[in-house]
């Protein structure tokens, strides 16, 4: 039998963001610079979608990676996994009358309190990449 057959909702939207993430080539999160993206809540998390845009003009396409942390230091690899990836194209020109172009990854799942969501960025990004995070708190 189940042990909670009534579906929970979120009590409070939640989003957050970093601007201006930058090159970590490593291949796990244990070094390099990383930017923390989303803290759970005190009650658990769930997270919609998180979504990366161009910040100013990138010449070389990018990947960024999304990593899931059980809350304790990122120094130790068994406390990190990588959730998913996404190639962001290059946007050399970065203008005030022409959008750039968003890439989202789904997310659609909860996760407990403590835990976090970083991102990395493979290669150099000299204009920045933002990135949101959209979800809400239990």
């Amino acid at each position: 039998m189940p042990a909670n057959t009534t579906p929970i909702f979120s009590i409070a939207g939640d989003a957050q963001w970093i601007n201006a993430v930058t090159a970590n080539n490593t291949g796990d999160l244990t070094s390099g610079t990383i930017y923390l993206a989303f803290t759970a809540g005190t009650n658990g998390s769930y997270l919609q979608k998180i979504r990366f845009r161009h910040t100013g003009a990138n010449a070389a396409a990018v990947v960024a990676r999304v990593w899931i942390n059980n809350g304790s230091t990122t120094g130790t690899a068994a406390n990190n996994t990588l959730f998913d990836e996404i190639t962001i194209a290059a946007n050399a020109t970065f203008t005030t009358n022409a959008a750039s172009v968003n890439y989202e990854l789904p997310l659609g799942f909860a996760i407990p309190s403590p835990y976090r969501i970083y991102v990395t960025i493979g290669a150099g990004a000299s204009g920045g990449i933002a990135c949101t995070v959209i979800g809400g708190d239990y």
